[in-house]
């Protein structure tokens, strides 16, 4: 029995030996419908956002057409541009890619690929046309009330209530890369056109917008670019006054009744 035992227990360290404590094979994670979901999601609002884009920029080029004036204009509006800094930049732009589609044209053999190329250079160049209309039929709007709408083409649209103005002011600056520049951290705001702007624009309370393609962003301080910067400062304070005054008016009114029968 006792010369048994050591090989019973040998055996019995063999069955949990390297076998038993060899590392079972991990099995495969299954795909996370809830990620999946959302993925599908996000594409699907990305194409739907790009879609509505490029519908917005076909409204502009027919608008430019028929000559209907500035987009969103209400009775008593101004209207400022701002897309005249960029207008170098586009020309040289237009006539590289007029170019570069004729060329390739001329020069590809294969037919499929020269249909493919041909398309991408004419959908590029007009394209690039629908963005400038763009801006010049959405331009900066300076209500009446003292609302302000800030406007970079078909792009951005920033719609400034007349009670979360609290003043605009001539101030160029200079920064590189897009059109639009938010930092969270200061609650800035940049609306550049060909890397400058030459306005700012502060707000009383924080203003929640959207970028190109739908993202929420907060700022309290929009710098901005203007054509004629004077002119558009120069009409926001005399509507603001005017609005002010008007407002301060309409008090009176509701508070003379009030005090004649108090007396």
């Amino acid at each position: 029995m006792s010369a048994a035992e050591p090989a019973g227990s040998a055996g019995a360290a063999g069955s949990t030996g390297p076998a038993g404590s060899a590392d079972p094979v991990s099995p495969v994670s299954p795909v996370d419908p809830v990620g999946a979901e959302r993925s599908r999601g996000a594409a699907w609002r990305g194409a739907r956002r790009l879609a509505r884009h490029q519908l917005l920029l076909a409204g502009c080029l027919v608008r430019w057409l028929l000559r209907r004036g500035p987009h969103g204009r209400r009775a008593g509006d101004r209207a400022f541009g701002y897309a005249r800094a960029e207008s170098p930049l586009f020309w040289i732009m237009l006539t590289v890619s007029v170019v570069e589609t004729v060329a390739l044209a001329l020069l590809i053999p294969w037919p499929l690929v020269h249909a493919i190329l041909l398309a991408l250079g004419l959908w590029g160049t007009f394209l690039a046309v629908e963005l400038r209309l763009s801006c010049v039929v959405r331009p900066h709007l300076v209500g009446a009330d003292g609302s302000l709408r800030l406007r970079y083409g078909a792009l951005v649209d920033i719609s400034v209530p007349a009670e979360q103005v609290s003043d605009v002011r001539v101030n160029r600056r200079f920064r590189s890369g897009g059109p639009l520049a938010v930092d969270p951290e200061s609650g800035t705001a940049d609306l550049a056109v060909a890397g400058q702007t030459t306005l700012t624009v502060e707000l009383t309370a924080p203003l929640t917008f959207h970028r190109p393609l739908g993202r929420p962003v907060t700022a309290r301080l929009i710098h901005c670019h203007a054509d004629d910067p004077g002119a558009l400062a120069k009409t926001w304070h005399a509507s603001a006054g005017a609005s002010g005054a008007t407002a301060r008016e309409r008090v009176d009114e509701t508070r003379r009744p009030s005090e004649e029968v108090v007396q």
